[in-house]
């Protein structure tokens, strides 16, 4: 793993830890909603929080902020306590939720109300909403702020034993309706919601909103730094007044810049649009930003946390190039990924000098990156494939492949050199006949002669058929959120996004390969057992070119 530079947040934690504040301790969390799964941006933040407490010697919590029965299930939750573990993540014993905290953020609600700085609303949503103002004009007083305080815990608690109905009353906090920070414009702390909660049933019919729960959680957790996203700057006084508001622990929030990634969607409304609307086969689609994606396409966390460590914290809104992403898994699979060879679209080569049931074992390195890695033996017999891109029957100049009368290196074995192309009645490619030089074993040279190309190659009666799915970006413009007037981000789906090839040919151990072993087929690129691949029918995703082959598309349109 790459270290870990000093950042604006380390900066203020490390003189909080100097100054003593919080008895030197520091305690943070991750705090996800249960709505969705984790995309590559949510990795920056449960990264940030669990790397900063192992570094200052401190604690790590997870906690689900599952105040919103409605949009949550269980099924999230196991996936994100999957997706976090998967990234090297420990919480020890502090796996928490928000619904462990709903009678005691009750008991403060009514505090509150007790103090006179909170009561019940009765308008309805849109009055409420029609109420607020906007950023250039107050917002006007409802005509229940001023409900007696016996009044207002009446109705809270009849609130609470389930005699309203969903959208009949909520609770508001009472701190200034001509506030220029819309979000203090008597904020709804409560609301009705009949709905059944995967944790605590029907118990409840009344949840928190957010900003009320957020705070309180983090206080009663002892969290010392709160810390997230940007885009809760302008949350930060409200969730400052709460807590004044009640003899509580107080956590400091800092904001961050977000991970924004060009190329894909990094919103949960976004990507629960492409999973309900089947543009893509699930959460974990390799094609998708979310960890479970990126595990399935054969991303290893240590990469992740590479990438985000090149990425930085900071304040300032960024947007980074998914080639950094991809940048970041080359580097890993470059050191541990043994190299094997594969053909995803065969042709035929019939070594016609080389005995009809003779199978020669060569030397295969299995990486040359790792010298522990060892060689293997890789079957060579009269009946090859190679890639059918690989020939040319009239190649141009600087074509350097395989050519009726040319040589080429067939990697670790001989030189070989095409004599003959065999056509079907539709004139199509069926197969080469070619010879080789038996003085060249090992592809070494037996007279100096050079070539100007080494090929892969597989052995036609040793390979197996597996299907190979090619994966690339998922849209084809670097920016959803401005789009062209009437368009939506789905109107710029890639259709190459996926390519899914049939009877590619890979060496027969690769059968026996277990769901997520990564590896590189020989000058295509680093590939992935995908969860499907059985020993009946091997399945291998790409997870990476082996260089960026897609900005280069980009740079010749």
């Amino acid at each position: 793993m790459e270290s870990i530079s000093k950042d604006f947040i380390r900066t203020i934690i490390e003189e909080d830890v100097q100054n003593n504040k919080n008895g030197g301790k520091v305690h943070t969390r991750f705090p996800p909603e249960p709505n969705g799964q984790m995309h590559i941006g949510h990795a920056k933040a449960i990264l940030l929080n669990y790397n900063i407490a192992v570094e200052y010697n401190g604690k790590f919590n997870l906690r689900f902020d599952d105040t919103n029965p409605e949009k949550e299930e269980l099924e999230f939750v196991n996936a994100i306590i999957e997706d976090i573990k998967w990234l090297g993540c420990d919480w020890e014993d502090r796996l928490l939720h928000a619904s462990d905290y709903f009678d005691k953020m009750y008991e403060y609600a009514v505090q509150l109300v007790k103090a006179g700085k909170a009561y019940v609303d009765s308008q309805s949503a849109e009055e409420i909403r029609e109420t607020r103002g906007t950023v250039k004009t107050p917002g006007k007083n409802s005509p229940y702020r001023n409900r007696s305080i016996e009044e207002n815990l009446d109705l809270f608690a009849r609130m609470k034993a389930g005699e309203f109905e969903d959208g009949t009353h909520v609770l508001r906090a009472k701190i200034d309706m001509a506030s220029p920070n819309m979000l203090l414009r008597d904020p709804l702390m409560y609301r009705i919601r009949h709905a059944e909660h995967h944790r605590t049933g029907n118990k409840w019919c009344i949840y928190p909103i957010y900003d009320w729960a957020h705070g309180l959680e983090d206080s009663i957790e002892g969290i010392t730094h709160s810390l997230c996203s940007l885009e809760f700057e302008a949350h930060r006084p409200l969730y400052n007044w709460y807590l004044d508001q009640l003899d509580v622990h107080h956590p400091q929030q800092i904001e961050f810049a977000r991970l924004n990634l060009n190329y894909t969607v990094m919103s949960k409304r976004k990507l629960s649009t492409l999973v309900e609307e089947k543009v893509v086969d699930g959460w974990d689609d390799p094609r998708l930003p979310t960890l479970s994606g990126l595990r399935r396409r054969g991303f290893t966390p240590e990469s992740i946390q590479n990438f985000i460590n090149k990425v930085g914290v900071s304040k300032a809104h960024s947007v980074v190039d998914y080639a950094l992403l991809e940048h970041s898994i080359r580097e890993v699979l470059n050191k541990t990924a043994p190299r094997v060879m594969s053909v995803l679209h065969p042709l035929k080569v019939v070594i016609t000098n080389y005995p009809v049931d003779h199978v020669e074992e060569i030397d295969a390195v299995n990486n040359p990156e790792d010298p522990t890695a060892g060689t293997r033996k890789v079957p060579f017999s009269k009946v090859l494939y190679i890639e059918r891109e690989d020939f040319m029957e009239d190649p141009p100049k600087k074509f350097f492949r395989l050519g009726p009368g040319r040589e080429v290196r067939f990697r670790y074995a001989y030189f070989i050199r095409c004599n003959d192309v065999v056509k079907d009645d539709n004139g199509e490619i069926t197969e080469l006949h070619c010879t080789y030089d038996p003085a060249s074993k090992g592809g070494k040279s037996p007279d100096g002669r050079k070539v100007k190309a080494t090929l892969h190659w597989i052995s036609a009666a040793h390979a197996v058929d597996a299907e190979v799915r090619l994966y690339d970006r998922l849209i084809t413009v670097p920016d959803t959120n401005n789009l062209e007037e009437g368009k939506t981000f789905l109107d710029y789906i890639n259709p190459d996004s996926l390519k899914v090839l049939q009877n590619c040919k890979i060496e027969a151990h690769l059968a026996e390969a277990e769901p997520g072993f990564r590896c590189q087929f020989e000058r295509l690129g680093y590939f992935c057992a995908d969860l499907d691949s059985t020993k009946e029918k091997p399945v291998f995703n790409r997870t990476v070119t082996l260089r960026d082959t897609w900005a280069r598309m980009q740079n010749k349109k």
